[in-house]
């Protein structure tokens, strides 16, 4: 039974190394290629919950853009993002454009002044929340970024929320008479900002990061899945105890399904990224003329990618030794 399962973790091992190596050899078609797909499923979901303006949502459009992000830097497909987004808005109303296009600068202001590096996250928390699974992120960036990672999760929970009130309020927001602009303008904000669910999801996601991040960090065994494990409890924790405070409403099975795949894919970036034999644990103690320092050292687990030998085989036949040439 042992014998089968260190097969199994050696399989894993070599199919991880083998990915490692392809990504690393072929990065430079890896990389837009991989702008292009983030951009495209950016622009359809964009599209999908606010296709006002029936000039972007076109898929020759959506391709051509996706197509041109791909070569652009990472940063430039949250610009474009942002500009679907604020042109879709203004087709339904100037209130809504305006409202969207503020917040927009606020939360570039504070994205490239805290987490410029978080491009990534921006947008994939609005994917993800489409695709039911946005618990994911802050686990994840728990383990892979820092506490500031918080604010720019925190931009992608918002503009989610953004895109679900205008989707929810179409027909409310367009109805309105142009003559109540100041109404209008009060009923898009007061909706999106006294939104409890919204808060709640910010504050339980930074809180989710800052713990996973620090429980990381400790020099226990089993560290990162330890944080992994913490930051699902303690998320599923603040919501539910925020839902009975606030009445936000929250699907429970939803959570707590969205919870047990987020941990999953957790796991998966814990198997790429750090992965660590912890029975081949060492305590080194030295010291020099100042400080005594005692170290734990944890080997990685490696191995090498089994390599293929060419074997030539010579099938030219020998000629018979008594056949000779006659001069």
């Amino acid at each position: 039974m042992i014998n089968n399962e260190d097969d199994h973790m050696t399989t894993l091992l070599v199919a991880k190394q083998y990915i490692k190596n392809f990504i690393s050899k072929y990065e430079v078609y890896l990389k837009p290629l991989m702008k292009l797909i983030l951009a495209l499923m950016t622009l359809m979901m964009i599209n999908g919950k606010i296709g006002y303006m029936h000039r972007l949502d076109n898929i020759s459009i959506v391709l051509i853009v996706s197509l041109m992000c791909s070569f652009m830097p990472m940063n430039f497909i949250i610009f474009i993002a942002a500009l679907f987004t604020v042109l879709h808005l203004y087709e339904l109303s100037l209130e809504c454009a305006v409202i969207a296009l503020v917040l927009f600068l606020v939360m570039f202001l504070l994205y490239f002044r805290l987490s410029p590096k978080d491009t990534l996250v921006v947008l994939l928390t609005p994917i993800c929340f489409v695709l039911k699974i946005p618990y994911v992120i802050p686990l994840t960036m728990g383990l892979v970024g820092t506490p500031a990672s918080a604010v720019s999760v925190g931009c992608g929970v918002m503009v989610s929320y953004l895109l679900n009130y205008i989707s929810d309020n179409a027909t409310t927001l367009s109805g309105m008479d142009t003559e109540e602009l100041v109404a209008r303008f009060r009923s898009v904000i007061d909706g999106f900002l006294d939104n409890k669910d919204m808060a709640l999801t910010i504050v339980a996601f930074g809180i989710t990061i800052v713990l996973v991040y620090m429980i990381k960090r400790m020099s226990v065994n089993y560290a990162w899945t330890i944080a992994i494990i913490a930051g699902a409890i303690a998320d599923v924790m603040i919501l539910l105890i925020g839902d009975l405070m606030f009445d936000t409403n929250v699907s429970i099975v939803g959570i707590i399904i969205g919870t047990v795949v987020s941990v999953l894919v957790a796991k998966v970036v814990e198997f790429f990224i750090f992965h660590v034999d912890y029975n081949r644990t060492e305590k080194v103690q030295f010291e020099d003329d100042e400080y005594y320092y005692y170290v734990k050292a944890v080997p990685k687990i490696t191995v090498a990618t089994p390599s293929k030998t060419v074997k030539r085989i010579n099938t030219s036949k020998r000629r018979p030794s008594g056949s000779q040439s006659r001069r």
